[in-house]
């Protein structure tokens, strides 16, 4: 019998773009993954000084940019419980859930240079059965330095070309804060539920 593959996609999806629905697309044919979680991650301790959007709204979009996509499916394993989220506790919790799955947690190549930052870097690796790193063109990735100070870090890496997206959740909060269009860099539907909710301090775009 197949053993299921199972990947993880975090982010704080504000809001999710098409982007990161061609990127997920990748991901999952690339790692030959059955399925993707999107985890949405409730309060990220980087962005503290960002306004973020309410979690309902997150989750929501989330739902709608994803919902005709078997292969895609939101997770709430981060909002279920108290800060601070680590992806090692994360990652842990997921393979309880999923006892004889493959769980690879996705990561970009900034994040594999800082990994050695993350709490308890060498539990998070030996935890994860697979590491898959979004390489985009032009990146060189060198993980010499980061591989002597984790260990078993080289032999859990699987490299996803990812294509050149200029696209970002930053960009199009701040497109919709101008009162600039941004509704094609959205799924239809979260372009609508962006305009219904009145979000991102718009009412045009």
């Amino acid at each position: 019998m197949k053993t299921e593959r199972i990947g993880i996609f975090g982010g704080t999806f504000d809001p999710p773009h098409l982007g990161h629905l061609i990127l997920s697309c990748e991901i999952h044919s690339q790692l030959k993954l059955d399925r993707l979680l999107w985890v949405l991650t409730p309060d990220p301790p980087h962005k503290q000084a960002q306004e973020i959007t309410p979690l309902v709204h997150r989750q929501r979009m989330v739902e709608l940019a994803i919902g005709d996509n078997p292969n895609f499916e939101l997770s709430l394993v981060e909002a279920e419980r108290q800060g601070p989220h680590y992806s090692v506790d994360t990652v842990t919790i997921i393979k309880q859930r999923n006892p004889d799955a493959e769980v690879i947690f996705l990561m970009g190549g900034d994040s594999l240079r800082q990994l050695t930052t993350w709490h308890r870097p060498d539990d998070f690796v030996r935890t994860c059965d697979e590491i898959g790193v979004m390489r985009r063109p032009g990146d060189s990735i060198d993980v010499a330095d980061v591989d002597h100070a984790v260990a078993n870090l080289r032999s859990k890496l699987r490299f996803v070309d990812a294509p050149l997206l200029e696209i970002s959740s930053s960009q199009i909060r701040q497109r919709a804060r101008e009162g600039r269009p941004y509704r094609y860099y959205l799924f239809p539907p979260v372009y609508e539920y962006i305009q219904l909710e009145e979000l991102y301090n718009t009412d045009k775009a």
